[in-house]
């Protein structure tokens, strides 16, 4: 980002040139040289030998097949029992220091801010820190976990994995401060242009006799730490062998961390997409009852259908849009085959996906083709829809399959979204849209729906796909268009 930042990739060897300051170092890649953070970089142990070797030199040795017990348990270490020590004492080094961190900020910050009332509301406290006191107190428990995990006289013998995988739930609130993040950042860039915020927090700073970062710079720490567990776990299970005790353990926790990991990226474009849909409903004409923020946070599928309705079995031609929970009705305009009107919803929770043969059906009495069904059990309210293709079909049945899953890993999770994030949504999707103009369906929204992606957490489940609205087979002329805006009706 900086001319004088050294850019470079993992797996690259970076000779430093100067380490002393804390933070950042000066080092060397061929001919580029330039300032990089030293908590992206491990020291190397053994300079002399490239570490892509030691695996090999460990499984091509004697000591492999018939000292192994020897190696794992005796006073001499192999390259990579050393190798495994090193990384058990950089996790606990490191894990220490976070502490110690953390602790600063929630002392030497946050206790500081609470003491003065006219300068800083509860309110502006939570957007700035978050839930980082939840998470000192997590982290506390998590290091008196590894240290009493921890072989002070064989450090390569420590057997750490199960600490990970014991915490692994407790680490998901990391998921609320990395959404908050931006928000703080903000917050931060307002408070500081007023000299006496920028005096106040360098007094904190100077008091706690903390290193020389900006408070900004301490709050994105959590940030990077929840990310760095997955790395320093690939490293550990690396140089764990598979006979050891810990490595079943090891393997399993750098799993558990990455989807903690998937579940962190996953909340917050989850949190970036509610705005998206609450542009998406102000968009829409007539619309009527709740938001759909109320009750969905995520389209999961969208197209156009036949609905057939009792009692007359009469077809309707709708554009339908899925997302977890309900399924809402749109009518296309008659004229303008961009806007779109509101006619109804489905609640999701009560209903039951029937998939229909083709053929007559029973209920309605009429020969269908490419049909199902949506049969609530308690009212025995039925809906018929009809697709195009039997491959649009499937993609709908397919989509049904997944709200409900997303809607149970959302229970299990735990994820939601608050009453102030549904409404600053509403009120940034209100506030773009002026008054007079007609509402239509514009481009950006086709965009949103057409590049939505759906990485799920557990490694099990099959992706989810989404696919973006039909687009107008007939696009309307300028004549048409022109019509359309002087004439006293819209429908």
């Amino acid at each position: 980002m900086d001319d004088q930042e050294l850019g470079f990739k993992a797996g690259d060897v970076i000779e430093v040139m100067d380490a002393t300051n804390k933070e950042w170092w000066w080092g060397r890649i061929l001919d580029s040289e330039g300032w990089f953070p030293a908590s992206f970089v491990r020291l190397r142990v053994n300079q002399d030998e490239p570490m892509e070797d030691y695996p090999l030199k460990v499984e091509g040795g004697k000591e492999d097949d018939s000292s192994s017990g020897t190696r794992r348990f005796g006073m001499g270490q192999t390259t990579k029992d050393q190798m495994r020590t090193n990384v058990i004492n950089e996790i606990i080094s490191t894990e220490r220091d976070y502490i110690k961190h953390l602790k600063d900020i929630c002392e030497g910050y946050i206790k500081q801010c609470r003491k003065r009332a006219d300068m800083f509301t509860e309110e502006q406290l939570k957007t700035i820190f978050g839930n980082i006191e939840d998470i000192y107190r997590c982290q506390k428990k998590f290091v008196k976990a590894l240290e009493k995990k921890f072989n002070k006289d064989h450090p390569h013998l420590s057997e750490v994995g199960s600490c990970f995988l014991e915490y692994q739930t407790e680490f998901q609130i990391y998921s609320e401060y990395c959404n908050n993040h931006p928000n703080a950042c903000m917050e931060l860039s307002r408070l500081t242009k007023v000299n006496k915020y920028v005096y106040f927090f360098e007094a904190c700073r100077l008091l706690q006799k903390m290193i020389d970062i900006s408070l900004d710079g301490f709050l994105l720490t959590p940030v990077q730490k929840i990310c760095k567990y997955p790395l320093q776990l690939a490293e550990l299970l690396k140089y764990t062998n598979p006979q050891h005790r810990d490595f079943k353990d090891v393997e399993a926790a750098l799993n558990a961390m990455k989807n903690v990991a998937r579940l962190i990226n996953e909340r917050k474009r989850r949190l970036e997409n509610i705005d998206k849909i609450a542009q998406w409903q102000s968009s829409i004409e007539d619309w009527e009852g709740e938001d759909v923020l109320v009750r969905s946070s995520e389209l999961i599928y969208s197209g156009e259908l036949t609905k057939i309705s009792h009692p007359q079995a009469k077809s309707q031609q709708r554009m339908f849009f899925l997302f977890d929970h309900q399924l809402v009705c749109c009518k296309k305009d008659l004229l303008r085959r961009d806007i779109l009107y509101y006619k109804s919803r489905i609640n999701m929770d009560d209903m039951e996906i029937v998939d229909v043969e083709d053929g007559k059906d029973k209920d309605f009495n009429l020969s269908v083709k490419n049909a199902f069904k949506l049969h609530c059990q308690d009212t025995e309210e039925v809906h018929l829809f009809c697709a195009k293709k039997p491959e649009q079909k499937q993609r709908w049945l397919k989509a049904f399959e997944n709200e409900r899953r997303q809607v149970q890993l959302d229970q299990e999770t735990g994820f939601s979204i608050t009453e102030v994030q549904k409404k600053q949504a509403m009120l940034n999707a209100s506030k773009q849209h002026h008054t007079g103009k007609p509402k239509a369906v514009t481009r950006p929204y086709y965009d949103f729906l057409m590049r939505q992606k759906h990485p799920t957490l557990p490694t099990t489940l099959p992706q989810q796909q989404v696919f973006m609205l039909a687009e107008p087979k007939r696009k309307p002329s300028n004549f048409w268009q022109n019509i359309s805006r002087l004439t006293p009706f819209r429908k």
